[in-house]
């Protein structure tokens, strides 16, 4: 009989049992779900688009492909994919969070754009999805909410086909020193007050700020993806560092 896990991971700035992270993650987006589109483009200024603009550009979709887009949300990364894929092209949109993929399927059906896309709930560390099933795999935002980022590193080469292009958007490190300043002090002061006035939910935003100080390092995250088995390994940061595009691929 299998023992229990009774490892701890990080939570934000607390440790909690690795078994009880995900369920303290999927807590936090049922409760943030109706607001998260919004409270994105507000704690961004609308940068975000930006870098969801950049790694659909870096994926160059093309006619046919199938996309995995994991920790997927509310199906912007989808969207952005089946704009450029063009015909034939399909995408499996999979998050651990019901509440989330139900806001994507309701804007998705009041926009009229329910082609193209498959809304699947499950967790990126044992994902509902075939071997060699994907063209491309992207997480965008997500990386850093996942309880154990080396099973899901290894879970995205499983499910790639030969050839197959994994993509990953994140908050990272800020290098520069007046930047990285203003930025903590953003972080800290700004964004949890203003997710208690838009979100009603000080908490949640408190723990996606404390989140991103716990996230690996640019050189610690493409080391994983390397022992996941992905080749070809890079980085692009943006904006200064706030937020990076790993890159790797299954050969």
């Amino acid at each position: 009989m299998a023992r229990p896990d009774t490892s701890e991971t990080d939570f934000g700035f607390r440790r909690v049992e690795a078994a009880e992270h995900t369920r303290l993650v999927r807590d936090v987006f049922d409760r943030v779900a109706s607001r998260y589109d919004l409270m994105n483009d507000l704690m961004s200024g609308g940068v975000h688009r930006l870098w969801k603009s950049t790694l659909i550009a870096a994926l160059n979709p093309r006619p046919g492909q199938v996309l995995l887009d994991v920790a997927g949300g509310t199906g912007d990364i989808a969207r952005r994919f089946l704009a450029r894929a063009g015909a034939g092209a399909g995408v499996i949109l999979c998050d651990l969070t019901e509440s989330m993929l139900r806001q994507g399927r309701d804007r998705a059906f009041d926009r009229g754009d329910l082609k193209g896309v498959d809304w699947v709930c499950g967790a990126a560390e044992a994902l509902p999805i075939a071997d060699c099933s994907a063209d491309a795999y992207t997480i965008a935002f997500g990386l850093r909410n996942v309880t154990g980022i080396p099973q899901a590193l290894a879970e995205a080469r499983r499910v790639l086909k030969p050839g197959g292009r994994f993509l990953c958007l994140e908050f990272s490190q800020v290098e520069i020193p007046v930047l990285k300043r203003a930025y903590d002090l953003y972080s800290f002061q700004v964004l949890p007050r203003l997710g208690a006035v838009v979100a009603r939910d000080r908490e949640a935003y408190q723990y996606l700020v404390e989140s991103i100080r716990r996230f690996p390092s640019r050189r610690k995250l493409l080391s994983l993806m390397d022992q996941a088995g992905l080749e070809k390994t890079s980085v692009r940061p943006l904006s200064g560092g706030i937020a990076a595009i790993h890159s790797g691929w299954r050969l």
